[in-house]
Parts: C-alpha cells; structure tokens; sequence
C-alpha cells in the first residue's frame, strides 16, 4: 500500500510544476482515493498532509481548493494567518531594516545601560526620551512640547490611556463610523459605548458630531485624520479647521490617532495644531519599527497631562525601561528616519501595484499606504467575497470589521499591502481581481 507521504509528494510536486493551478479544485477523498488506488483513511492522511504544507485549503460542503500562491520565507512579525497570503495585517518591515536597528543595540548591551534598564520607566519617561519623541512627532505647523510628551508600551495602550482619561465608564466615545477595529474592543473594555458618526470623502462631519454629542453628550472623538484606516483617506485642512471650531464649541476633546502619518511628507498640519487645547495626539513605533519593537506616544493639552499619565500607570500601560531607551537611541542616532525613508518608498511601490491589479482600489488612498479599501461588484457581498479569496488562499478583511456602529457595513473588503513580497503582492491581487470579475455561484458545490 502507497505511504501517504509519497502520495502527497507526487500532488506537491503537479503543483510546484504548475499541472495543479491555484484555485484548481481537488477530487473528493472518496474519488481521490479510487483514482490512486488507495483506502480512504490513507486519502484523508494526504489531504491533511497536503493542507499542513499550505499547498492547499478546504471547506466544509465546497471541497478543496489549490492556494493562490507559495508562502513567503520567514516568520512574520504578527501571528501567523491560517491563509496562505496574508492580506489583512499591515506590519510593514524593508530589506536591510534589522541591519540598521542592530548598530543601535551595541550600546544597550553595555552594563551600566542594562543596569539603568532594570528599574521602571514611568510613563513621563526621561528628558532624553522625550526630547527624542517631540522630534521625531514634529510635524509641519505642529512641534509638540517635550514636557507633554507621555510614554506607553505601544499605541495601543496610548490610545487606552487617552480614552480612560476623556471617557467615564458608562459614558459615549464617538468615532468614524467605518474605524481602526482594536478602538471597539478598547472601548468595550473600559465599559465605553461607541457612537459612530457620520462621514465622506473629507473624513469625519463635523455637523454629525455635534448632532451625536446633542443626542446624549460625549466624552471624546477618537479619530484619524491622516491616512484613515481602513480608507486611506487624509482629511483637508479646511474640515480639520471646521471640526477644530466644533470641539471648541462643543468643549469636547478629540485622540488623534497619528499611527500611518509617518507616510505622507506633504500632509496638513495635524487637528492639534488647529485645536491644540482640544487634542490628544497618540502615536507609536509599531508602524515604523515593528510591533514587537514599539514604543506608544500620547502629547495631551497640558491641562490634561496629569490626568492621561495617571490612566496609563493605572491601567498599567507605561512603557518598559529597556524599550524606551532603545527607542530614544534609534530616534536619535537616525535610524527610525532611515527607515521611514525605506518604508516610503516601499507603500509607493505597492500602492502602484494595487492601482495596477485592482481596479478601483486606489481610488481613495494616498499614493504611498500600506492599505487600501475595495469597493466589491454589486454582486459581491463582503463576508462572500472573503470565502471565496480564502479558498484562493488569500486572506482579505471584510468591511463589518471596520463598522464602529451594528448597523449595515459597505459591501467592501480592505487590501493590506505590507507582508508579501512585491511579486506575491502582485500575483495574490490578481487572483482578487479575478475573482471579483466572476460570481459567487462560479464555485459550485461538491
């Protein structure tokens, strides 16, 4: 009798020579099995055998299908997906960028710094640390004061220290409502509800904002005006004055996530700029760095510095002593600026790539992003579309994952464009781009 091995062997290697094309749909085990004259368990061996190389993926009811394409070398900087290409996170890393971090560790290695690094760091970090921050969060018409400046272990835990200080539990947070998702279990945890306001092209509507707060009053706005995740989107500076003077009006404080804006070198002036007495900048390293490297940033108005610091040392959120000093070092011997160089011309180039395989996709976004979102075919629901780029081997993340409200979501999916390599970028959106020409009945039933 036939090992499963050898069996398996001989389907991998119709794959590796392109007789099995992604997508191609396997025989049933049960016709499997006749075909190689084989008993059904050793058929079923091989099929998990075949699934544990992530040469293929099944599903219940529909069969199995070839993936898209082979998996990149290397480990990932986020837990592994379950699909083969990973389209849903977007932890960007360039060639040469460990390199680079590495000649910084030398001097963390010495004893007296390892030493100073075994105490804690407390979340106003060191004058040096937070020289370091106000630099490198500098934007044009915004330079934040390096006594306001206050630490986390990532952006995160920025964004929950800024949304425990503005928000009582029990009370409202608004924001977009198509959002970054980590801010629904953010406020989920800290007994917040969210109200998603309304938005278009120019990002949140101030008009709506104010409607929402009349309704029942808000604690804060969390909002990204540079880059919006999922959209892609940056909001002009004449709506970022206009919703400035609603804050004012209203007396309401706005967290302005600043995690992407490190791509764009041309962008407006930050809201804090517009609305210094009313923002809270929060910001990390997990996007220029990585996120196992990171360090979170959080620049409120001085009137409320005491209380952001006292959320995060009571939420535990404070930064620990070795990163923080690590971070310090790579802001200012420049190798975060190099490396945000790197990681400019990296989006652009994937951008431009996700313009040319998907059509519409780039729409919206900025020319350099690490993400964009795809409005679907009519025909295409999101959460269908995602089954079908699935058994494809393709992971993409539907719109309702974005929804900050449990109304309707956009028949959309957004395209994370940071893990693959660039010629596995191309040919995974091909894949999409195809998919989304046919139909969802174009699969048929096992």
């Amino acid at each position: 009798m036939a090992d499963y091995r050898t069996v398996a062997d001989a389907v991998a290697a119709d794959i590796a020579a392109g007789r099995l094309r992604p997508g191609d749909r396997l025989p049933t085990q049960r016709a499997f099995a006749r075909r190689h004259g084989i008993a059904n368990s050793t058929a079923s061996r091989v099929y998990r055998e075949l699934a544990a190389r992530g040469l293929v993926v099944g599903e219940v009811g529909r069969g199995t299908f070839v993936r898209a394409a082979r998996r990149p070398p290397g480990p990932a900087l986020a837990e592994p997906a379950g699909a083969r290409v990973d389209l849903e996170l977007s932890n960007p890393s360039v060639p040469g960028q460990s390199e680079l971090m590495r000649a910084g560790m030398e001097r963390l290695l010495r004893p007296d710094v390892l030493g100073a690094a075994h105490g804690p760091a407390g979340a106003a970090g060191s004058p040096a640390a937070r020289a370091a921050a106000a630099a490198l969060l500098a934007a044009p018409g915004w330079r934040p004061d390096p006594s306001r400046v206050l630490f986390a272990g990532n952006g995160r835990q920025a964004i929950a220290g800024a949304v425990a200080a503005l928000v009582p539990p029990g009370g409202r947070l608004a924001a977009e409502a198509v959002t970054y998702p980590v801010i629904k279990g953010i406020a989920a945890r800290l007994g917040v509800t969210l109200v998603p306001v309304e938005t278009d092209e120019h990002g949140l509507c101030p008009d709506a904002l104010a409607s929402a707060h009349r309704s029942a009053p808000l604690g804060a706005v969390y909002l990204q005006p540079t880059l919006h995740n999922p959209y892609g989107t940056t909001m002009p500076r004449e709506r970022r004055a206009e919703l400035a003077a609603v804050l004012e009006r209203l007396g309401l404080h706005a967290i302005e996530d600043r995690v992407w804006a490190f791509l764009p070198e041309d962008g407006p002036p930050p809201l804090a700029a517009e609305a210094p007495h009313r923002t809270v900048v929060v910001d990390s390293l997990s996007k220029r760095l990585a996120p196992g490297l990171s360090v979170g940033f959080a620049v409120p108005p001085a009137e409320l510095t005491g209380r952001v610091a006292a959320a995060l040392r009571s939420g535990a959120w404070g930064p620990a002593a070795f990163a923080l000093d690590a971070a310090t070092g790579w802001i200012t011997d420049g190798t975060v600026a190099a490396v945000t160089r790197a990681k400019r011309a990296d989006a652009a180039a994937r951008m431009r790539i996700a313009a040319e395989r998907l059509p519409g996709a780039a729409g919206r976004s900025a020319p350099r992003a690490y993400f964009c979102w795809w409005d679907l075919p009519p025909r295409w629901r999101a959460e269908t579309f995602v089954a079908a780029a699935a058994r494809r081997g393709i992971a993409v993340t539907p719109a309702a994952a974005f929804a900050a409200g449990t109304g309707s979501s956009p028949r959309a999916v957004r395209v994370g464009l940071a893990s693959p390599p660039l010629q596995l970028l191309g040919d995974a959106l091909g894949v999409l781009a195809e998919i989304a020409a046919g139909s969802p009945e174009d699969s048929p039933v096992d």
